[in-house]
């Protein structure tokens, strides 16, 4: 569920928010008292209950949920402060190894960033952004390849989790880097995060001129602005940078009618986590001209597969280029699969996250007049594509590999698009890649 569908439940039931102090209190590492352990308890609770009730493998992946509940519950207690009491409910569901499967943990009162981004290409990880008016600015540059990050190793295998520990678990005040910059020079520094203090306790109401819900919606439309849809057209080449898989059928279809004005599309889903499947299914439905089968859903009980159904003479049908990295995920891996599949296109880039399942997000919440909400993602199907295979933890690998150098990172230099281009038949810079969609911070 996103932010603003959660604003909007919690304006039409008039409530008080709370961005608690268990929030608040875990960025200092404080030890829980026990409301705190309870409320962290009854967190695990809930998660073992979504996962008995919604889970697609009645047998867990062979693993005992019930001793590891018990396991979980046990650590809780003795926690020595409230994010590692919360690390307990995100380690229970973890073990099950699920992309995903996961705990959203109550929001912070608190905004927070690190003022860097960073990103796996092949088997390293590399600086990719550095944010204006941080601690970061002065110390860390793009290009820069990051060995290790608070003393846990960067890769492939473990990056996904220690995201999930730093951005959403227990965020650090300060992180400690250890970088090799372009030229194979190594350094180690700390950078402290920035942040921007909030309320604990919020009114969105709407009542009495409480303002607090208009807060969040103006926080919800940066956010939208963000990852909005953007398209250039050079020559007979639409190139359409697709940040997410949530745009109403109506809007796909006016992209593609744009596109097939054109000889050639080039569809960049680098760093599209995915999204809806209704987005992907219309997707899919407006690049065949007859019905394609995404994949085959497999749950506690039969289920129907994955169709997208064609739009007929609208679809577009001229020489398709698909952009996948690794941070590309869910449906648009999906997307990226079944053009290989069925012989549609060429997928350029870097082997995609692996990061495949279908699921449901399932919001709960503690009090009464005053709410503690959290969520637990739980995949409800597996998805086996047309040639027997899961994506999940194995990704999507292009026809062409094409991954950036230390160099282009720091020149700001884009040789995928700039490859995708000479493909689709026009050239195009590198240097003037890199430009054509500018990266853009959400408003701090």
């Amino acid at each position: 569920m996103r932010r603003s569908q959660i604003v909007r439940t919690a304006f039409l039931l008039g409530l008080f928010v709370v961005f608690p102090n268990l929030a608040e209190r875990s960025r200092a590492q404080q030890k829980m008292n026990s409301v705190d352990v309870g409320e962290v308890r009854g967190m695990l609770r809930d998660a073992f209950d979504a996962v008995k009730k919604y889970y697609y493998d009645p047998t867990y992946h062979g693993a005992d949920l019930e001793a590891r509940y018990h396991q979980c519950d046990e650590r809780i207690k003795n926690a020595p402060s409230i994010n590692e009491g919360m690390r307990m409910v995100a380690a229970f569901l973890d073990g099950l190894n699920d992309s995903h499967t996961f705990f959203i943990a109550p929001q912070r009162a608190y905004r927070f960033d690190y003022g860097y981004r960073y990103q796996l290409f092949g088997d390293q990880a590399f600086i990719t952004r550095v944010r204006p008016g941080t601690d970061a600015e002065s110390k860390v540059h793009p290009g820069d390849r990051l060995v290790a990050l608070d003393s846990y190793a960067v890769n492939r295998q473990d990056l996904q989790q220690l995201r999930y520990y730093l951005g959403e678990l227990s965020p650090q005040p300060v992180t400690e880097l250890v970088l090799v910059d372009p030229n194979g020079a190594a350094r180690k520094i700390s950078v402290n995060f920035k942040i921007q203090p909030g309320k604990k306790v919020m009114d969105i109401t709407g009542t009495a001129g409480a303002s607090d819900i208009w807060q969040l919606v103006r926080e919800e439309q940066n956010q939208d602005h963000v990852v909005r849809q953007r398209t250039v057209t050079i020559g007979d080449v639409m190139i359409w940078k697709m940040p997410e898989f949530f745009l109403e059928d109506l809007a796909i279809d006016h992209y593609f009618e744009a596109a097939r004005k054109c000889k050639a599309l080039i569809l960049d889903l680098r760093s599209d986590p995915g999204g809806s499947t209704v987005t992907l299914e219309r997707m899919v439905g407006n690049v065949f001209d007859h019905d394609v089968q995404i994949s085959n859903r497999v749950g506690k009980k039969e289920m129907k597969p994955q169709l997208a159904k064609t739009v007929g003479d609208h679809a577009f049908g001229g020489k398709l280029i698909v952009l996948v990295d690794s941070q590309s995920a869910s449906a648009a891996e999906l997307f990226a699969r079944v053009i290989q599949l069925e012989k549609r296109g060429t997928v350029l880039g870097d082997r995609s996250s692996g990061s495949v399942m279908e699921a449901r997000r399932y919001p709960y919440e503690q009090g009464f007049d005053t709410k503690i909400f959290y969520t637990f993602s739980i995949t409800d199907a597996d998805l086996v594509m047309s040639d027997d295979k899961s994506l999940e933890h194995a990704g999507v690998t292009p026809d062409e590999i094409v991954l950036p150098t230390a160099q282009d990172l720091a020149g700001g230099r884009d040789p995928v698009l700039a490859r995708a281009a000479e493909l689709a038949g026009i050239q195009l810079d590198p240097v003037e890649a890199g430009k054509l969609f500018p990266f853009e911070w959400v408003a701090f």
